[in-house]
């Protein structure tokens, strides 16, 4: 159903090399062999199956490894690594998954913040994604079907290569493949006027429990609701996304405008958050908080050379010319003080390439195609949620914490619009009416110091912690695509779904409870299972641990 229109990178980690295990590799052999028996070739075996013992082993688990925290030597392995090219090799490892009694872990990108898609603590099985990432275009119904495994640039690329009046409202990082980041509720600049990523899915297709290729109509609509927003991984293998492509203007206009505290940056920031959910639909305006130490000292912008201070990186798309942009400015944030030289004209792939790659320079759209990342870091996120504006004295007591701790930042990315009129309940993604903007909590670093990492992470964690008095509670909101493992680990008390329900209910709200009904009507043995997946019932997980004993 999917031609492969990317067919000169399909196969760029695979090797035609034939390899055969030797007898150390506990599982290779039976897991060869269940292969073969469910109709994978021995031929294909070899190009799709890596035990530790092969010597393409460590660059094909390390090619989407996104978070240097989980590629050193004490984290520990998978058994086996699969990397299939057809569906049906797919269904195929599914099913001798099954066999095997090993945790499957699905990939498609590894942009997951915690690598739950590469990582385990128990014996585990990766399904690599990467090879399937077909797009097949239908522009009279404007839609596409998009595979796993591609990536938001090649989307966006082969969007502009079928039409130029047509966009997609993803995330704004180009590697990231559209698998995990449909599945989650993936954002991006486009969200206050078209609202998530799932809000604009149609259909699907799903390997599920049983090995079955199931579409939107042999699945159902509680499964097919399911898997746009809570997160595909817990019921099944997504195979790809059909997605309602949306209209774009010609032109669309981009702007970056910085602020620090001796300019005015805490009364804009209080701006800010009184109009960024409720201005014009068409305008995005995300804001960076972060510590900077100047890099010199004859500016207004510090007094002591290498004293911290805090600026502000206001980063808009206006899906419009500059004109109307500066019309909208001028009437509803003055105070920004945008000028029309901040303004840029662009088409809207551009517009994901100056998102993506580079604010300054000329890059290509061709540059979107590009599997390889900025250059990978050990790196920490939280998330919250805000419903009431933080105070200006909250805001200045913000700075200094931020001041203190040296090297967490935030980004602030507004709501309202389209995200305010669709229910909480008609997606599992129930973040929409009442939040003005949610917060990333974002730490990097280049250092393998271990003791570095633990005070980084609690950097993330105290900033976190400082900022409960201004968020959502009761309970306190998460995004799922910002992956977080401290959720269910950081909250007392126990209930009857353990530490499901602490996570779930904050990733999810009240449609956490649909989202276990289903997973236990599709998955009642919980073999689809991450730290942070869906639990099924009580009684039947009671039954699974006991099926695995």
């Amino acid at each position: 159903m999917f031609p492969f229109l990317l067919l000169g990178l399909i196969l760029c980690f695979t090797s035609n090399t034939l390899f055969i295990a030797s007898a150390s590799d506990p599982y290779y052999d039976d897991f060869a062999n269940c292969l073969t028996k469910n109709g994978v070739t021995s031929e294909q075996v070899t190009k799709i199956l890596y035990s530790p013992t092969n010597p393409s082993f460590t660059s094909v688990l390390d090619a989407y490894v996104r978070n240097l925290r989980f590629n050193t030597s004490s984290v520990k392995k998978p058994s086996i690594i699969v990397t299939p090219f057809e569906v049906q090799q797919v269904q195929s490892t599914v099913l001798c998954t099954k066999q095997t009694g090993l945790q499957l872990k699905i990939r498609s990108g590894g942009h997951d913040y915690e690598g739950i898609s590469y990582v385990s603590s128990t014996p585990f099985i990766i399904l690599d994604m990467f090879n399937l990432r077909s797009i097949e275009f239908d522009l009279p119904s404007q839609t596409a079907w998009v595979q796993a495994g591609a990536t938001l640039g090649e989307l966006y690329y082969g969007i502009s290569e079928q039409s130029k009046g047509l966009g997609f409202p993803a995330g704004v990082c180009s590697t990231v493949a559209v698998g995990g980041h449909v599945s989650g509720g993936g954002y991006g600049p486009m969200l206050r006027r078209d609202g998530l990523t799932v809000d604009n899915v149609v259909d699907a297709q799903v390997i599920d429990v049983n090995g079955r290729i199931l579409d939107r109509n042999a699945m159902g609509e509680d499964l097919f609701w399911a898997i746009r927003g809570g997160g595909g991984a817990s019921f099944g293998v997504v195979l790809a996304y059909k997605i309602k492509l949306v209209l774009v203007p010609e032109f669309v206009s981009v702007f970056s405008v910085y602020k620090t505290e001796e300019e005015n940056a805490t009364d804009v920031l209080v701006k800010w958050q009184n109009v960024a959910d409720k201005i014009d639909n068409d305008l995005f305006i995300r804001v960076l908080v972060q510590p900077i130490t100047p890099k010199t000292t004859n500016t207004t912008l510090t007094k002591v050379q290498n004293q911290k201070i805090i600026r502000l990186t206001f980063n808009a798309l206006f899906l419009g010319d500059s004109n109307r942009l500066m019309s909208v400015m001028n009437s509803d944030f003055p105070e920004l003080g945008l000028k029309k030289t901040d303004c840029i004209e662009m088409s809207w792939v551009q517009s994901m390439v100056w998102w993506s790659i580079s604010k300054s320079g000329t890059p290509s759209p061709k540059d979107l195609l590009s599997r390889t990342p900025d250059p990978v870091k050990f790196l920490k996120r939280k998330s919250d949620y805000v419903q009431t504006p933080i105070p200006r004295d909250g805001l200045q007591s913000l700075f200094q914490k931020m001041v203190e701790l040296g090297k967490a930042g935030l980004v602030f990315n507004p709501y309202g619009g389209r995200m305010a009129e669709i229910p909480e309940n008609e997606t599992p993604f129930p973040h929409r009416k009442g939040i003005i903007f949610k917060i990333q909590y974002s730490v990097n670093w280049d250092d393998a110091d271990p003791n570095l990492l633990n005070e980084y992470i609690d950097q993330a964690r105290q900033l976190y912690s400082f900022m409960t008095p201004y968020v959502s509670k009761n309970p306190r909101q998460a995004f799922l695509n910002y992956r977080d493992l401290d959720i269910g680990t950081t909250d007392n008390g126990k209930n009857s779904y353990g530490e499901g329900e602490v996570y779930g209910l904050k990733y999810f709200k009240d449609n956490f409870y649909r989202l276990v009904k289903i997973k236990t009507a599709v998955d009642p043995q919980n073999f689809f299972r991450n730290e942070q997946s869906i639990p099924t019932t009580p009684h039947q997980s009671s039954k699974a641990q006991k099926s695995r004993m």
